[in-house]
């Protein structure tokens, strides 16, 4: 018995581990190579590959899952811990450590109540950091310059909004398209919005001075793009002004709790960005009233109290009547006062003509002679140095207008102009040969693509009345032939068309001939 058993076990074939773990990867990828798996995802790793390795549990099992970089960027829901979904893929193994796995394909939440429960959660995390707070927010610019619209260009959200604005008040509108759904809507909006914030003020694009980011109405599926955490944190990090107006009144996104102001629709988005011209007209011309009553109403008022002021001054005859006395009395007064001074005068110049002698007089035209003769001696000789000098410094200046430099400049001028001759020779020269050759070229062309070098060959044009004939029916009815040959032209035929021939009869029946 003993040695039967160690003979059957001596039988039993031996696997190699590596044999054993691919017949085991073999019969699993076969019995499920496609499965759907509802559970909550656990640990979630992304390393810098870029695939996504994580957990799928319930409270009794778990299957480790991976996503590759592909499949993971083609995903309009990226997986987060503690997320319920349902994962599409085919189960493998993974021999290096003894383990199965899925391979995910898809992965969407497991119904809206999933959504809904990551979205409460990215809220909480958001208004946590206080991302939410109203101190936070930005007041909008009552009339902005230029007005950014976050949003799809082919959309009828960006027709209402311009139709809106143009209504209200026109504005200038910058536009930068993005997706509004799908797995490229939230990267391209949080770049739009980072995008707008980088424009230079003053540039030459404009930095706008308030951001819209607008989008019709849809399921939460379609909206969720503006549920996305890099949404919400450009939003609220943007310095410029920022208005949502995702979806209709009823629809919540977590924009709407980051932006500076929500509104209920883009329509709505446009008429909280600027006010309504022809009210502001209004307000103006009712503001002109205003002011116009108010000082008409104060200038009123002081030339009433100037009026009453003015009731209190003494009359100008009262005024004037006391200086013109006085003026009267001068008047009276001035006859005697000029006698006297008269009087005075006349003695102070006796006194002062007594003191005045001949011989004093003399002294003093003597003393004057004899100054101006010393001055006029010294005036000669200043005036002769004086006039020596100009003469040497214009001796000077005759010296340096030589015409030696003159003809100088004129020899090197003559040698730059006979320079520029030979150029402009040379030049004028070279374009005639180049011109020369090319004309050549293309008269060789011309007779290299000519009919006559065919002529030469043994072949010949034959025309009728200029016109070139190229067929024989054509040469049958033209009666008369020019064909021309390489040595001249040969005339065929007297003019007249030739006539075609008529056809035999059919043999009678029964005839022999």
């Amino acid at each position: 018995m003993d040695l039967i058993e160690e003979g059957q076990a001596g039988n039993t074939p031996e696997f190699s581990v590596s044999e054993l773990s691919g017949a085991v990867k073999r019969t699993i990828e076969g019995e499920f190579a496609f499965v759907r798996v509802r559970g909550e995802i656990g640990r979630v790793s992304r390393p810098r590959s870029g695939h996504i390795y994580l957990d799928l549990k319930d409270d009794r099992a778990v299957i480790s899952g991976v996503m590759w970089k592909g499949v993971a960027a083609r995903q309009q829901t990226q997986p987060e811990e503690g997320m319920e979904v349902i994962a599409t893929g085919k189960l493998t193994t993974f021999p290096g450590q003894s383990k199965y796995q899925i391979v995910i394909e898809e992965i969407r939440p497991a119904g809206a109540g999933a959504l809904m429960a990551m979205l409460e959660k990215r809220k909480a995390m958001l208004q946590a950091e206080g991302l939410f707070e109203a101190s936070r927010k930005q007041a909008l610019p009552y009339l902005p310059e230029v007005i950014g619209v976050v949003t799809s260009p082919s959309g009828a959200v960006i027709r209402d909004i311009l139709h809106r604005l143009r209504d209200r008040f026109p504005r200038k509108v910058l536009i930068w398209p993005v997706a509004v759904q799908g797995t490229a809507c939230a990267p391209e909006v949080a770049r739009a919005i980072e995008g707008f914030n980088r424009l230079t003020p003053g540039g030459a694009l404009p930095r706008p001075d308030l951001l819209i980011v607008a989008r019709g109405g849809g399921s939460v599926e379609d909206l969720w793009g503006f549920n996305e955490e890099i949404v919400a944190r450009a939003a609220a990090a943007s310095d410029i002004p920022l208005i949502s107006a995702v979806g209709h009144e009823t629809d919540t996104t977590l924009i709407d709790f980051v932006s500076d102001k929500r509104a209920p629709t883009p329509t709505a988005a446009a008429e909280l960005a600027v006010p309504v011209r022809m009210e502001l007209m209004a307000l103006v011309g009712d503001f002109g009233q205003r002011m116009t009553r108010a000082l008409t109403q104060r200038v009123d008022m002081r030339g009433q109290r100037l009026r009453d002021l003015g009731r209190a001054l003494p009359k100008p005859e009262d005024l004037v009547s006391g200086a013109r006395q006085r003026l009267d009395l001068a008047s009276e007064r001035l006859p005697n006062g000029l006698r006297r001074l008269v009087a005075v005068q006349t003695v102070r110049l006796s006194e002062a003509s007594g003191t005045l002698r001949p011989g004093i007089l003399m002294r003093m035209i003597s003393a004057e002679q004899a100054r101006l003769a010393d001055r006029g001696g010294r005036l000669q000789p200043a005036l002769m140095r004086g006039v020596a000098m100009r003469q040497e410094a214009l001796k000077q200046r005759v010296e340096r207008l030589s015409a030696r430099g003159i003809e100088r400049d004129i020899a090197n001028g003559r040698e730059r102009l006979e320079g520029l001759s030979r150029r402009l020779h040379d030049a004028q020269s070279s374009r005639v040969t180049d011109l020369t050759k090319r004309l050549e070229n293309l008269d060789r062309l011309r007779e290299t693509l000519g009919y006559k070098n065919t002529l030469a060959r043994g072949y010949a044009v034959v025309r009728h009345d200029t016109q070139v004939i190229t067929t024989k029916t054509a040469a049958e009815e033209a009666g008369a032939l020019e064909i021309e040959f390489q040595d001249g032209i040969y005339r065929l035929g007297d003019g007249k068309p030739a006539r075609k021939a008529s056809k035999p009869k059919p043999p009678e029946q029964g005839s022999l001939f």
